[in-house]
């Protein structure tokens, strides 16, 4: 699977969670944006680079959107969510590439 799928699928699901959240004022609906991105990025990064590996973005997935909570006091909301969502999708492609 192209790296790109995983790293797209993450980057969708946190700003989308946050975009969801914002438009509804249900943060719920976010949550099930934010799960859906994740899950997806999950079975793509399994499939390229393993489980434990995909487990271990998985975690920087789940940081980042907590990280983002505490950096929008510091830097706003949607500058939060694109500086999490960078992060996350640079260590997509340094680490979720397919094993050769």
């Amino acid at each position: 699977m192209n790296v790109l799928i995983p790293t797209a699928a993450a980057s969708a699901g946190l700003m989308g969670g946050y975009k969801v959240a914002r438009l509804t004022n249900v943060r719920a609906l976010g949550g099930v944006a934010l799960a859906a991105g994740g899950a997806a990025a999950f079975a793509g990064w399994k499939k390229n680079a393993g489980t434990g590996t995909a487990a271990a973005l998985t975690a920087v997935y789940l940081g980042a959107f907590g990280y983002s909570h505490a950096l929008h006091k510091k830097i706003g909301p949607w500058p939060a969510v694109c500086a999490v969502t960078g992060a996350t999708a640079l260590a997509s492609l340094a680490f979720g590439r397919e094993k050769k």
